[in-house]
């Protein structure tokens, strides 16, 4: 069966998605805007004397280094600050890599984030979450006592997953968006497509389980904002934006979502001549 939408030129994809989408004007621009937006809302928290709670990825990452340079620039305190990111990669025996890895998240924040912010302004590590395979509950039940989710940011997978939500086809959107942290298995979907991201093509080395936030945690955030690049983009948001709403394709959900929206450059919004 063939979907219409995902040949949609950019002005019939801007003509009336159900997720609102802004286009930009390059990847650059994209993850300038996420690292604005995340520095903008923690200004206006700290000004109302508020705690601050983001979901945040590591991918996208274009967004940290804009976000590091803004929060030193401006000093911004981040003390009321609390980072709960999406997901991890786990071993074959369910354990979180190591944060030496090159494919760790936790890694990644540490070097590229954490270590990278004025002491003075950094949150501390308490602050800074990672969902576990050893305590699935502690996000969910974390983020209850914090009051809930200013602003998940994220991207969207191959097969429209958000963190590591994968489609679960047998799923009806409801019994889907009522997931919560847990440890699954990645698809080789998204193996694939990250190997050939993160490991230039390593598809045996790209890890088979993962412990990741659920579409509970991401759906229940005040907002959510989507950074799309990638060539791939150019249909996964044609079908979040368009498609039937279902666990077959995650990132749909969002079309019921008070306030979602999709960032995306030129060269996502165009279809190749």
């Amino acid at each position: 069966m063939k979907h219409d939408y995902y040949y949609y030129t950019k002005e019939q994809l801007l003509a009336a998605p159900k997720i609102p989408i802004e286009v930009l004007a390059d990847n650059a621009a994209v993850f300038q805007a996420i690292a604005r937006e995340m520095a903008d809302e923690i200004k206006r928290k700290n000004a109302l004397g508020e705690r601050t709670v983001f979901i945040c990825p590591v991918g996208p990452v274009g967004q940290y280094p804009y976000f590091v340079e803004i929060v030193n620039r401006e000093r911004i305190s981040l003390k009321h600050v609390w980072f709960i990111n999406m997901d991890e990669y786990l071993t074959d025996d369910r354990h979180w890599i190591d944060p030496s890895e090159k494919l760790s998240f936790r890694g990644f924040m540490n070097r590229s984030v954490y270590t990278q912010i004025d002491p003075e302004l950094v949150m501390p590590p308490q602050q800074r979450i990672f969902p576990d395979p050893e305590d699935v509950g502690y996000v969910p039940e974390t983020i209850e006592k914090l009051g809930g989710v200013d602003i998940c940011f994220g991207g969207i997978g191959i097969n429209g997953h958000l963190a590591f939500n994968e489609a679960q086809d047998e799923l009806t959107p409801e019994e889907f968006k009522a997931l919560k942290t847990r440890v699954l298995a990645i698809t080789r979907e998204t193996r694939t497509a990250n190997a050939i991201g993160d490991l230039n093509g390593a598809l045996d080395d790209m890890p088979h389980y993962c412990v990741t936030v659920g579409m509970h945690e991401i759906y229940h955030a005040g907002k959510i904002r989507l950074g799309c690049f990638r060539d791939w983009h150019r249909s996964a948001v044609r079908h979040a934006a368009y498609g039937e709403v279902s666990a077959h394709f995650p990132a749909t959900l969002l079309q019921d979502h008070p306030d979602a929206k999709i960032r995306i450059t030129e060269f996502v919004a165009n279809l190749p001549e």
